[in-house]
């Protein structure tokens, strides 16, 4: 249970990151790449709570 909770943290924190990043004044090119950034990590953490790493 605690597994499912924490990947559902993640999930949540990983998208308000993302709202946060589209609603800063930047470059298009910029949040595309800082977008992909949390993507990637967010993807990480989630691969090691699952004990893939």
């Amino acid at each position: 249970m605690s597994i499912l909770i924490s990947l559902l943290i993640t999930v949540l924190v990983i998208g308000l990151v993302l709202y946060l990043v589209r609603m800063l004044p930047l470059d298009g090119q910029i949040k595309n790449v800082v977008q992909i950034i949390v993507i990637v990590i967010g993807i990480i953490s989630l691969l090691r709570y699952l004990a893939v790493f």
